[in-house]
């Protein structure tokens, strides 16, 4: 049993992101990903050392840089003293961005109440459809096997708007050639992102931003983070796992998970205790990027707890070592 009291963690949970972009924005545009990733992933590691909660990481780094780290799936973090989390973390949403000098690369950590975030694991696709607070009523699990052009129109009925006014945010990937001329034969705009899966749900789960509605193929990861911050704000999301190969869907049906089954948001993370915090690595729609001006630097970040809903602004001067 839990024996310490839930309390208000996001500014400690802040404090970790912001650390680790202040460690990644160090190699913006230098074109090495593999030190960014472990410059931000140590950097987030340290930070959480401190973050008084007796920590598991249900959805962690193992794999993205071909070797174990402190941030794998299964390890403890967190002072021990403290509530039972699931923590997810991601030091990076947007590697490529940051190694490249691309926008919109953030630092991301969510954590909520034992046992309240799904972990697919060893799945590492999904599908996803994420929208904002004034279409989440009508996401309905169809629209996962409903042509795009269906889906839109839905949405842009919500919205009362036309189709044509839509703007829908997909990872540039081979895999989407189809979806993207689905989505353009309907008539409305599309918004290609490099990388950044979590930071493209944000943006499409929040309103005013833009952009309408987020489709496509991701990472598992991401798409569990990104319900985390899109149950917080009252968006709506759906997801599905979406083998890209016949050895992930093997190791997905060996696990006993099911590649058919549409989840919402509230089935990704359930609950209602969960905290989203994310800083700016580099410059995007929703964050600015990590400054720099000698011995000083400012970040730019937001914590957002499902809780309230409260969604918070935070820019800090952070005086440099």
């Amino acid at each position: 049993m839990n024996q310490y009291p839930f309390r208000n963690i996001g500014l400690d949970l802040v404090r970790v992101t912001e650390a680790t972009a202040l460690a990644a924005g160090r190699w913006l545009g230098l074109g090495n990903r593999e030190e960014a990733h472990r410059a931000a992933t140590e950097a987030m590691a340290k930070a959480l050392r401190i973050v008084d909660m007796d920590g598991h990481i249900v959805v962690g780094e193992e794999g993205r840089l071909g070797e174990h780290s402190p941030l794998d799936s299964g390890q403890q973090v967190g002072s021990g003293h403290g509530p039972e989390m699931d923590v997810l973390v991601d030091p990076i949403d947007g590697t490529e961005s940051v190694v490249r000098g691309y926008p919109g690369a953030i630092s991301v950590i969510s954590v909520a109440t034992r046992g309240s975030m799904w972990s697919p694991t060893p799945a590492v696709y999904m599908e996803k459809i994420v929208v904002d607070r004034e279409v989440a009523s009508f996401l309905v699990p169809e629209c996962m096997d409903a042509p795009a052009g269906w889906t839109l129109a839905l949405i842009a009925r919500a919205k009362n708007k036309a189709v044509r006014d839509l703007q829908v945010i997909v990872l540039d990937r081979p895999r989407h050639h189809d979806l993207i001329e689905e989505i353009r034969t309907a008539g409305a705009r599309v918004l290609l992102r490099s990388d950044g899966d979590t930071a493209g749900a944000l943006i499409a789960a929040t309103s005013g931003t833009g952009a309408d509605v987020l489709m496509g193929v991701g990472g598992v990861p991401e798409g569990v983070a990104a319900a985390c911050a899109v149950k917080a704000i009252g968006g709506g999301m759906l997801g599905r796992l979406a083998p890209q190969n016949e050895e992930e869907r093997a190791a997905i049906e060996a696990a006993g998970l099911e590649t058919r089954r549409v989840l919402t948001c509230d089935e990704l993370a359930s609950g209602n205790q969960i905290f989203f915090a994310a800083t700016g690595v580099t410059d995007g729609p929703l964050l600015s990027g990590v400054e720099y001006h000698g011995r000083k630097a400012r970040t730019h970040s937001l914590i957002i707890r499902s809780e309230t809903g409260v969604r918070r602004i935070i820019q800090a001067e952070h005086v440099l070592e």
